[in-house]
């Protein structure tokens, strides 16, 4: 399950756009929405293109995306 309220955090500090990332992610903002929300799973390369465009390390993407 996605930590939504980091993810955000992390979204915000980038200074990246919704619309942008969800184009680099091949996927609506709306879907993209979704998945932050946890009501769509992430795929693993959307994972592995969002921790990319976040600049995350290994141990924050998976603090993130595999938080129980």
């Amino acid at each position: 399950m996605t930590d939504t309220k980091e993810l955000r955090q992390r979204i915000e500090a980038s200074g990246l756009k919704y619309k942008y990332i969800a184009q680099k992610l091949g996927i609506t903002a709306y879907t993209l929405q979704l998945k932050i929300d946890n009501d769509n799973e992430f795929k693993v390369s959307e994972v592995d293109a969002l921790a990319g465009l976040l600049g995350l390390s290994l141990r924050e993407k998976d603090a993130i995306f595999f938080a129980k």
